[in-house]
């Protein structure tokens, strides 16, 4: 299943939307379905939320939707 950042809303048109898998995180534009995505491991999408947010990913939690 697919998750819109919380930060997007219904009159926006930047969402990004994520969805988890158990090995890899994906990543698209909610604007161009079906269109590209961009595919990174689970630790390294971990990574990128502590950074940019400070919190990492929680084992067995959903992605963070910021």
């Amino acid at each position: 299943m697919w998750f819109k950042s919380s930060y997007s809303t219904s009159e926006g048109n930047a969402c990004v939307e994520v969805r988890s898998g158990p090995r890899r995180i994906r990543v698209r534009d909610s604007k161009r379905i079906p269109g590209p995505e961009v595919s990174v491991s689970a630790a390294s999408w971990a990574a990128f939320l502590t950074a940019v947010t400070g919190r990492g990913l929680q084992p067995d939690a959903q992605p963070h939707h910021t």
